[in-house]
């Protein structure tokens, strides 16, 4: 494969930024030149003029783009949902599903069984997300209710058994069976997460215990300190603070979570436990208007006004429409967090949640050249995808 030398650029590493060359070949990262040029030649030689040379953005959580959703089940939606993302600035992303029936399930891990994970021009598709079906209903957010249940061995058995494209999957940790379904996913090196959930810190606490990863969308859908009877109780959020190992997704889309609560999030979890994700549903990258929520047979239908997608009661946000780059650029003007950390947070973070920071997340020699170019107002110039220039 041909080589390429990224020069005169603002390098972004987990320890700052630096000016330096950056040459790639044969689909990985083989040298990087700090505050001095390379002197060897290249087959294609790119002059980033100090613009800002970064590693692609990983997102984890996403649920389509581009008038797309993953739920769609057809190849040309979930080709395009990651192409959208990718103009963006996600060289890697997990697909999401959303909370649905039994067969709705079966059939949608039969599809993705048939998707190319590393389709040309495309961003690198890691694995799935299943996010539900097994939710507390008081927390549902903008999953359909019907669809909601309890851990059901013989349903997470038969789809951990299926496929091993699973990377993660989201659930209510305190509903009855919840404790042998995280201890299975244990055995199979699945994230286990918490989501649409009523647990108290102390469920939270026994639950980490037992192998539980990550708290998704954080804030959202979960517990905080509330009162049982005369006592105050503590929640999941409290329980996400005092873990200091436990992961954080974090919708930084300037909607979903206010510029205090960014800022008290970035204060106590710091950058190495933070997690930028969109949980954008399939009008990100669209005009506003109404939109439905998952597939287009049985989605649940939204509208999206004010730069993000409600319920059409306007009593729940329905997802995001943000996209990689809008979740950086809205962290790092809300919160005054460096700029490298943010990218940490939308790179290296999610690479280490999902155990693969061993090539991916960061510019380092021998990673695979994942890699985006962007200006200072962090709009996205070039994208590079497994040494390949695709946008």
């Amino acid at each position: 494969m041909a080589s390429v030398l990224f020069q005169n650029g603002r390098i972004i590493t987990p320890t700052g930024v630096y000016h330096g060359d950056v040459r790639v070949e044969n689909r990985v990262i083989s040298h990087i030149f700090f505050d001095e040029p390379c002197m060897e030649a290249a087959d294609t030689i790119i002059d980033l003029q100090n613009q800002f040379l970064s590693p692609g953005f990983i997102d984890i959580h996403t649920h389509g783009a581009g008038g797309a959703d993953f739920m769609d089940q057809t190849e040309e939606s979930l080709y395009q949902a990651c192409y959208t993302h990718m103009k963006h600035g996600t060289t890697s992303i997990v697909p999401t599903t959303l909370t649905s029936t039994r067969e709705s399930l079966k059939e949608f891990l039969e599809f993705f069984e048939t998707i190319e994970l590393e389709k040309k021009g495309m961003p690198n598709i890691l694995g799935l997300h299943l996010e539900g079906p097994y939710f507390a209903e008081s927390q549902k957010g903008a999953q359909d209710p019907k669809y909601l249940r309890n851990p059901d061995p013989k349903e997470y058995m038969d789809a951990l058994t299926y496929s091993n494209r699973i990377l993660r999957w989201s659930f209510a940790i305190e509903l009855p069976g919840s404790e042998e379904f995280l201890k299975e996913l244990r055995k199979y090196h699945i994230v286990s997460s918490l989501a649409h959930s009523d647990a108290t810190c102390k469920e939270v606490m026994r639950a980490y215990e037992n192998g539980l990863t990550a708290l998704t969308h954080f804030y959202s859908c979960m517990t905080g300190v509330h009162r049982k009877n005369a006592y105050r109780v503590a929640g999941a959020i409290e329980a996400g603070y005092l873990i200091d190992d436990l992961f954080v997704e974090v919708i930084a889309d300037g909607c979903h979570l206010p510029a205090e609560l960014l800022k008290l999030i970035v204060k106590i979890k710091g950058a190495d436990r933070i997690c930028l994700v969109t949980d954008s549903m399939r009008a990100a990258g669209m005009p506003d208007g109404g939109y439905l929520l998952g597939s287009k047979s049985s989605g649940q239908r939204c509208i999206v006004e004010d730069g993000v997608a409600k319920l059409p009661d306007r009593t729940a946000f329905a997802g995001s429409v943000a996209t990689s780059d809008r979740l950086v650029r809205t962290m790092h003007t809300l919160t005054d967090t460096p700029l490298h950390e943010v990218v940490k947070m939308a790179s290296l973070t999610p690479a280490k949640l999902l155990k693969i920071d061993d090539k991916k997340g960061s510019i380092c020699v021998g990673k695979d050249a994942d890699l985006i170019v962007f200006n200072n107002e962090i709009e996205i110039k070039k994208v590079m995808v497994r040494g390949e220039v695709v946008f």
